[in-house]
């Protein structure tokens, strides 16, 4: 067996399971609708609001713009991207080792790194598919309701969200491999997250870290050109070194 046999099986469960489907399902809802939500926003908010008669309300609450419906979308994208890495990537390898069919897929024989990367690659795949279909399906509908965007910073944007969710499938599996609970994957997957979170925001390291490509990203819809290489860079070493170190530490596991 190679790593090609085993990322097939990898896909083919994602077809049958409907890991595919639900992870294209919940972020089209919340991907999909995100322009609608930022055109609707004002509106219900114009009709919470207890205001004097005759007050004109576009002097207290501004019309949404295409801008209003590309931080909705990086909003719900990275949200629920996060929550559908964590809940998908958690059993990855702790349930096929509690299970007992990672031992029988290792004396096939396989590479254990074959078995790793197959198992990354698959979630790579399915968030691919999925972001793939939520961007286009995005650009169309904002350009309905407001007006279309720049095709190439729209394509920019959704790249660094692949790449964001991309860490957290990485740092999930590393939690995957050193336990053979799901529960407890997810859940140290969750606090290495939120660390990384208040360490941003204590120690205003946030531009240095994956979530400031989704910021990158807006800022280039909006015409900006100020980058950050830096976050990307981190961003990519934190794929990587989670792999890296759960193939260390798997090849020494006894099954």
């Amino acid at each position: 067996m190679n790593l090609f046999t085993v990322f097939r099986k990898e896909w083919l469960e994602a077809l049958r399971n409907y890991r595919l489907l639900i992870v294209i399902v919940v972020l089209a809802v919340f991907g999909l609708t995100s322009p609608l939500q930022a055109k609707l926003l004002p509106q219900v908010l114009a009709t919470a609001l207890p205001l004097p008669a005759g007050t004109d309300i576009s002097s207290i609450i501004k019309p949404a713009t295409v801008s209003d419906a590309i931080t909705q979308y990086i909003k719900n994208m990275s949200q629920f991207e996060l929550i559908l890495a964590v809940l998908i990537s958690m059993g990855a390898i702790a349930q096929e080792k509690d299970k007992g069919t990672a031992a029988m897929m290792i004396v096939k024989p396989l590479p254990r790194g074959s078995f790793l990367g197959a198992k990354f690659l698959g979630l790579a795949a399915v968030f691919a598919i999925a972001i793939a279909i939520c961007g286009i399906g995005s650009y169309y509908y904002t350009g309905l309701l407001f007006e279309f965007m720049d095709i190439l910073p729209w394509l920019v944007l959704n790249v660094f969200l692949f790449i964001y969710v991309l860490v957290i499938v990485a740092i999930t599996l590393f939690c995957s491999t050193i336990t053979n609970s799901q529960a407890a994957a997810g859940g140290m997957a969750i606090g290495i997250i939120v660390i990384g979170f208040i360490i941003g925001v204590i120690r205003n390291l946030g531009r240095y870290l994956p979530g400031e490509l989704n910021t990158w990203g807006a800022r280039l819809m909006n015409g900006a050109t100020n980058s950050s290489w830096a976050a990307l860079g981190i961003s990519l070493g934190l794929i990587v070194l989670p792999l890296l170190a759960a193939w260390l530490i798997f090849k020494r596991q006894e099954l």
